[in-house]
């Protein structure tokens, strides 16, 4: 692709423009879409099950036909026009590796692979966006939940040299197809990793960044800290060009605690920047936002916490990404009508899910406490000490329990809705995502609004200069 005007590029504290000018990144992920979960469009498990289940009923043909227009739906040229309309000049756009390889045929880049995300690339280049090309499922997976697609609860991506080989090999087609591509503010290397041991990551990337420098000596990389993009600690020297990026969940804007305090959450950012401020590195908030759960006065509480984040990467100069951009209305800036084929179809099921506590994302962990509920307990009292990683006993019982378990068979129940429908009635599916079918989240754009009106982005070369 032909470079659309000269490249971002770091300077200290800050990101300078095209123009040498200061220039502060500010908008949304783009999730669920080329790396699908479960939350976001309905289904239940991983990406993979619920297409090959799917592929099932349909058919591998109309199944590829039902998806494939999906994707071309799911963002278009009204989507980019919105975002740009609302002041946004950045998305970051997760990206599963089996758009650009096989399982089946290891180190060949699809012919075809990179036909989506180039034209909403274009798209957002059109509308004077820049975008961020995110890996966000890995072969093996990175991490040990479902949004690196992974079926079961292991991130066998540290543990085995073929898919690290398949990932570096990934990431130089990727360098090569975007070299000299000005509307790519840069490329995530990994999303969230998660190295158990905290040995691999480091000279993993020290490998990656290598890599992809011999191809593409010019783009700005961006890594996640381990723990899914948490902890620096193992990480050392800086890379030239390149910014260490944090996700910054704050957990009562999760529904994992009924506790919130600002004094906690800006401890919290400031822990997790600390290694990005130590380097004079600009600061990237690669993933941020509460869930809301449609009751007004507790929504309105959720955007009070987006707020006091909004104001606390404004005091430091932090660019920033909205965790994210389109979904069916738990966390999405954009969400799907109630009043769309898609959701008259599914939102039984979605409901069912909650229920059940199958998506872990926006879920207690419980569901049928009479059921989970004797499991966590019988795992605490027989093993006392066992506290896995990444996040203890609670959560491993209930992703095996829960997450893997009832959801999968419900990724047949998922797929059965399918059962029938004609050509006509599954781009109808696919077509209730466009835009046009989609409601704005009016109160969260004010906020992000307000603080983008607030914003100086000369503030990163001052942060600097003091």
């Amino acid at each position: 692709m032909a470079s659309a005007t000269p490249l971002i590029r770091t300077s200290g504290s800050s990101f300078l423009g095209p123009d040498g000018e200061p220039l502060l990144l500010r908008g949304v992920c783009l999730g669920g879409w080329l790396n699908m979960e479960n939350f976001i469009t309905g289904y239940a498990a991983n990406e993979s099950l619920m297409r090959a289940e799917v592929a099932k009923v349909l058919g591998a043909e109309r199944a590829e036909a039902f998806f494939e227009r999906l994707l071309t739906r799911f963002f278009d040229e009204a989507d980019a026009a919105f975002l740009a309309e609302s002041g946004f000049n950045l998305v970051r756009i997760a990206v599963g590796y089996k758009h650009l390889e096989d399982d089946a045929r290891p180190f060949e880049i699809k012919p075809d692979g990179f036909r989506h995300l180039d034209r909403v690339i274009e798209l957002l280049a059109a509308h004077g966006i820049y975008s961020i090309v995110d890996l966000h499922a890995l072969p093996g997976s990175q991490n040990q939940h479902w949004h690196s697609d992974n079926p079961t609860h292991v991130a066998a991506f540290w543990q085995h040299r073929h898919f690290q080989d398949r990932v570096v090999n990934i990431w130089e087609a990727v360098a090569e197809h975007y070299r000299g591509n000005g509307w790519v503010a840069g490329y995530n290397l990994l999303n969230e990793p998660s190295d158990e041991t905290g040995a691999v990551v480091g000279p993993f990337y020290e490998r990656l960044v290598a890599a992809i420098r011999a191809v593409d000596p010019d783009h700005v990389l961006f890594l996640d800290g381990n723990t899914y993009a948490t902890d620096f600690s193992m990480f050392d020297e800086p890379f030239p060009n390149a910014v260490w990026t944090l996700h910054d969940y704050v957990p009562a804007g999760l529904g994992r605690s009924p506790h919130y305090s600002t004094e906690e959450a800006e401890a919290k950012f400031l822990e997790r920047s600390e290694h990005a401020r130590s380097l004079s590195s600009p600061i990237l908030v690669g993933e941020f936002g509460p869930i809301y759960g449609g009751d007004e006065e507790h929504d309105a509480w959720l955007r009070g916490i987006l707020r006091d984040q909004l104001d606390l990467y404004n005091r430091h100069a932090a660019s920033w990404t909205l965790w994210m951009y389109k979904d069916i209305g738990r966390q999405g800036l954009v969400s799907v009508k109630k009043d769309t084929p898609y959701r008259q179809r599914f939102d039984a099921f979605v409901a069912k899910k909650e229920r059940l506590a199958v998506d872990q994302w926006g879920s207690d962990g419980i569901g049928l406490a009479e059921v989970t509920q004797p499991v966590q307990d019988l795992v605490a009292a027989e093993f006392p000490d066992f506290d896995p990683y990444p996040w203890g006993r609670f959560d491993w019982v209930r992703t095996l329990l829960l997450n893997i378990t009832l959801a999968q068979p419900m990724a047949h129940e998922y797929a059965s809705l399918f059962r029938g429908l004609s050509d006509d009635d599954l781009d109808a599916l696919a077509d209730s995502f466009a835009f046009e079918h989609c409601e704005v989240r009016a109160p969260l754009l004010a906020e992000l609004q307000r603080a983008q009106a607030a914003a100086d982005p000369h503030a990163a070369l001052e942060r600097e200069d003091a």
